[in-house]
């Protein structure tokens, strides 16, 4: 629709998640009206982000140096591991700040789907670290959808000959919604989830 460089920034920016084609054009014109050192200062940000972040060696969060942040402070549980899908997952659940364990990072969920199998996530790596006999529970915090539930039975069934205690973080109806709107699987969830309270 544009001519080159407007159309190729379009279609490129297109390609991110969560960016449509009206998004995509949104932030290409705003591209192209901010001042060229924001602009330059922005690829130079993802460029640096390119070269200077990878993944942790232990744990596979995102890091600068070899291990990130969780897995080098030496105030963190050994006991414990909370396995999510994404690097997005540990920083929310660490705004809780409920969890003083360590993480593990599977990379993803399964998604026969789209051809993501157990081999494809860090599940090997994850047995590898129970190994030393210090992890006393690993904490199952994958998505409460298809794929998040297939990835916490499949990791259940993994880990259950070894000995460790297996959790599974608690879903239910969120704070301030209505019962009404709640699907079934949100609200056989709550029931499976009620605790005593009196």
């Amino acid at each position: 629709m544009y001519d080159g460089a407007v159309q190729d920034l379009i279609d490129e920016l297109g390609r991110l998640p969560g960016i449509g084609p009206k998004s995509a054009q949104r932030i290409a014109f705003h591209l192209l009206s901010s001042d060229a050192s924001d602009v330059a200062r922005l690829a130079e940000t993802i460029t640096t982000v390119k070269e200077k972040v990878r993944f942790c060696t232990v744990c596979g969060n995102v890091a600068e140096a070899e291990l990130c942040r969780v897995c080098a402070d030496p105030r963190r549980g050994e006991d414990q591991i909370c396995v999510v899908e994404e690097p997005k997952d540990v920083v929310a659940i660490e705004r809780t700040r409920e969890f003083h364990g360590k993480y593990h990072v599977l990379g993803g969920a399964i998604d026969p789907m789209n051809g993501v199998g157990p081999d494809d996530l860090r599940i090997r790596e994850l047995l590898t670290r129970l190994g030393d006999g210090k992890v006393q529970e690993v904490i199952i915090a994958t998505d409460p959808n298809i794929e998040g539930e297939a990835t916490a039975t499949y990791l259940t069934r993994m880990l259950a000959p070894i000995g460790i205690t297996v959790s599974r973080l608690a879903s239910g109806l969120p704070v301030g919604g209505d019962l009404e709107y709640a699907d079934e699987v949100t609200l056989g969830r709550a029931f499976e989830g009620r605790r005593t309270v009196s």
